[in-house]
């Protein structure tokens, strides 16, 4: 897998370089991917918000730091829940579409029949999926911490009767430029690992149909573990560079 996507990446650029990538194949991959996963995205960040504030807010009002329920629904949404959410819908709805479809073209001999062609299939199939799914996941990450925070805003405020100047005050004092840096950055990388990790299951299906079904579980499950690994390792090397502000 990490030798597939060093070629991957030697063939982009050398696509770029010569004026010969598949804009087209990366236009209609974004616009797929943006269809399938936008509207999952919002209906899941819409009750993390108000989850996340209900269950802090219900806290914090006990120990009389009810203002603090703006600091920790930003960051919270913000470094941890869209980068999380976008990429585990873009590995379950197109993480999944993009196996299914290699894998057909696997089974059918369409990849064996482009390397005889001359074609190579990581330049004409993989990479516009590859970049398509990394733009499509930090563009769904800038939505899921827009509407995670505007759902936490009104269930603070309409629910929890805590006023609206205390929440963005507290929004402002705890929230920093490097958690919107790692939220991008988390975004980046997930994107890149599922459409990575369904490109290299698609292109190894085996035994007919069945073993593309077999390709489509092994790369959402695989894509999820990476997903929580990865953003364990990024999480503790932005604490450790910039470390959360304390108002």
């Amino acid at each position: 897998m990490v030798a597939m996507f060093a070629d991957a990446c030697a063939v982009t650029v050398r696509a770029l370089v010569r004026r010969r990538f598949s804009w087209w194949e990366f236009l209609l991959q974004t616009r797929f991917l943006a269809s399938v996963a936008l509207l999952p995205t919002i209906l899941i960040a819409i009750p993390f918000g108000l989850v996340l504030v209900l269950t802090v807010g219900g806290l914090t009002s006990q120990v009389g730091a009810a203002s603090l329920v703006g600091g920790v629904n930003s960051v919270g949404t913000v470094r941890q829940a869209a980068p999380i959410i976008s990429g585990i819908v873009l590995a379950g709805a197109g993480g999944s579409a993009i196996c299914a479809d290699l894998g057909s073209r696997t089974i059918r001999s369409e990849i064996a029949a482009m390397r005889v062609m001359a074609v190579d299939p990581l330049e004409r199939l993989v990479a516009p999926r590859i970049l398509a799914t990394v733009l499509v996941s930090v563009l769904l990450n800038g939505v899921v911490a827009f509407v995670g925070i505007v759902s936490g805003y009104l269930s603070a405020v309409y629910l929890l009767n805590s006023t609206a100047g205390g929440f963005l005050h507290s929004f402002s004092a705890f929230a920093q430029p490097a958690d919107l840096l790692e939220s991008t950055l988390k975004a980046a990388l997930f994107g890149l690992i599922a459409a990575l990790v369904a490109s290299y299951q698609g292109m190894n299906a085996q035994h007919g149909p069945a073993g593309v079904g077999d390709a489509v579980n092994r790369s959402v499950v695989l894509t999820g573990v990476l997903l929580f690994v990865i953003n364990l390792v990024v999480s503790q090397v932005f604490l450790l560079a910039a470390p959360p502000r304390v108002g």
